[in-house]
């Protein structure tokens, strides 16, 4: 069976387990500074799976070197989001989260593909990416799935329709600047801006773009988790499974979009390599303004990372 480490064994990377391992997707091993914490989840969760018919294992660990030879990667550790906190105020702190957790994921496991959950999204995969010396297949951020899906859940609230029925596009950087793409978004074959008034359409997209910090708001001790560990477990499936799946997510880009040397959220299609290609969607003006207005700001967060 395959195996998939999840540095961060908080209520993110646990909840990612639970979700991959009920799927019966692959061996789970939580990896965690806090003793004991990975060994207690983990133990709980194994014993959930006669439960549920899965025979994926699921273990715990204070030690990368139980990590070795994990075909995924997820990197969920660093420090959540409170509330007034930008997810830029998260850079420092978590940049040495993610250095390490790098550097001793590959130590142990140097074929892995790394996708990562870390806040601030585009920034840590740009880290991980030259900290690890990875060719941009192998690293992939959990950003755009997670937005696209707050939309959707929205829209459908709204039309009171099934969520299958609506597809929705969220692309640039992990931040209040994301760009939702409503022209390419539709229920059911149908355009938004047919199937719902420019002033309830205005406001899903700007409850999209504030999705995390309404719940950081509301939980005030922490930030979401349970969306974006489904989130982490479709693109695991996606990958090993290889699914060639097209999904929104943070993606090294060379060129495409007009865009160059910086993570970014565009489709991706996701396969056992990890990223297969990007899909350049035609945009229209005022689209492609907010994505390069998104753009910058993610480019200045790069640029403050201290390597």
């Amino acid at each position: 069976m395959p195996k998939v480490t999840i540095v961060g064994a908080g209520q993110t990377g646990a909840t990612t387990a639970h979700w991959i391992a009920e799927r019966d997707l692959a061996d789970v091993v939580l990896v965690d500074v806090v003793a004991g914490m990975p060994q207690g989840k983990a133990l709980d969760l194994s014993q959930a799976m006669p439960i549920i018919g899965s025979d994926s294992r699921v273990s715990g660990t204070n030690d990368y070197a139980q990590t070795a030879g994990s075909d995924i990667v997820i990197i969920t550790a660093g420090l959540p989001r409170k509330p007034g906190m930008s997810r830029d105020d998260l850079l420092e702190a978590n940049s040495q989260i993610v250095r390490e957790a790098v550097q001793q994921s590959l130590a142990a496991s140097p074929e892995a593909i790394l996708v990562i959950l870390t806040n601030p999204l585009d920034a840590m995969a740009f880290l991980a990416m030259k900290v690890g010396g990875l060719p941009r297949e192998r690293v992939i951020g959990q950003a755009g799935i997670l937005d696209s899906a707050r939309m959707r859940a929205f829209v459908a609230t709204e039309l009171e329709v099934s969520v299958q029925n609506v597809h929705c596009y969220v692309l640039g950087g992990h931040g209040d600047e994301m760009v939702p793409l409503t022209r390419h978004s539709n229920v059911a074959g149908v355009p938004l801006a047919d199937a719902l008034p420019p002033d309830r359409l205005a406001a899903i997209v700007d409850r999209t773009r504030k999705g995390g910090g309404e719940i950081v708001s509301l939980l005030k001790t922490g930030s979401a988790f349970y969306a974006p560990a489904a989130a982490l477990a479709q693109m695991t499936e996606a990958i090993l499974l290889d699914r060639h799946l097209i999904v929104p997510a943070a993606a090294y880009l060379n060129g495409e979009y007009g865009q160059r040397g910086i993570f970014f959220g565009v489709p991706a299609q996701l396969g056992r390599k990890g990223l297969e290609k990007i899909i350049e969607v035609r945009l229209s003006p005022d689209e492609a303004k907010a994505l390069e207005i998104s753009a910058g700001k993610v480019r200045e967060t790069i640029e403050a990372l201290k390597f």
